[in-house]
């Protein structure tokens, strides 16, 4: 477990929470791809950024880690935007909340549904890293929480925002731009690679689920904004949620019938993977610890 901790690490640490002064933000540049007029995904360190700019304002999909802050001001006001109204945090991992105290001192409001607020107010032990990540200041915290849905109405669209329930975590948000058809799913899409999934939350049955609840939305023309990867489309959501099947139907009876962590990660179960979905950041072995925990999680 300590080994696959120490391989994983490095990788792992944008989707746990790594306190910011453990990594070196000052290369780091903020990539811009426009998706659909007005909306653009943004790129930097940790997760994929959603921007959505017009008369009405700034809205921003996340915000990735304190040092950025900046930087991320700057591609946003190079793209013809201001200060983000809103920020719509989609779950509670600080590479996707760590600007959150910078951008609420600036004047931006803070909106995340109620699991986010509450997991943020709390430490997280992670095996996997074997380290505790601390609660977020105050300053940090969503100021507007929701329990199922919410709506915005700006920028001449409606952008809805739907809760997904224990799927990457417990506090999951999609967010569909519906005029535009522009969805972005935060984690709960990882494009082409293997995913990370909360260790006290995460469950792949949820995460399957999810993937149904994007298919019903979407469709052959519909831009994805994934947590993680590049932009997707219809087809590749398919792919995930087959992949994330086919995952869950391996591992599964080996945890019903009592193997141990160590020895299910041994047996490399997930090797006939590993060429298409092991080129990200978690290798094969990090990712079994990773998804035979989220199955404990669904078996409680």
């Amino acid at each position: 477990m300590k080994r696959i901790a120490l391989c994983g690490l490095i990788a792992l640490s944008a989707f746990a929470g790594a306190p910011a002064e453990a990594q070196n933000f000052d290369e780091v540049e903020i990539t811009a791809t426009e998706v659909a007029d007005g909306i653009w995904m943004l790129q930097g360190a940790g997760g994929n950024m959603g921007v959505f700019i017009g008369v009405d304002g700034t809205f921003l999909v996340d915000d990735q880690y304190a040092p950025l802050t900046d930087k991320i001001l700057a591609a946003i006001r190079a793209l013809g935007g201001d200060t983000p109204r809103f920020v719509l945090n989609t779950h509670y991992h600080g590479d996707h909340t760590g600007g959150n105290e910078n951008l609420g001192r600036a004047g931006s409001l803070i909106v995340a549904h109620d699991n986010v607020r509450l997991q943020m107010q709390h430490e997280h032990p992670s095996r996997v890293f074997d380290r505790t990540t601390p609660p977020s200041p105050e300053g940090a915290l969503p100021v507007v929480t929701f329990s199922e849905t919410t709506t915005f109405h700006l920028n001449g669209d409606e952008v809805h925002v739907f809760h997904v329930r224990d799927a990457h975590t417990d506090g999951d948000s999609l967010v569909w731009f519906k005029d535009a058809n522009v969805l972005h799913t935060g984690d709960i899409i990882f494009n082409g690679i293997y995913p990370y999934i909360d260790e006290g939350t995460g469950t792949i049955a949820g995460l399957i689920a999810a993937c149904g609840d994007i298919l019903a939305i979407v469709d052959e023309d519909t831009r994805i904004i994934p947590g993680h990867g590049g932009l997707a489309d219809r087809g590749d959501v398919i792919a995930y949620r087959n992949f994330l099947q086919g995952v869950h139907d391996v591992l599964t009876p080996m945890v019903r019938t009592g193997m141990t962590t160590d020895e299910i990660v041994a047996a490399n179960p997930l090797a006939p993977w590993d060429e298409a979905w092991g080129k990200g950041f978690l290798d094969t072995e990090t990712f079994t610890f990773v998804a035979v925990n989220a199955i404990r999680n669904e078996l409680k």
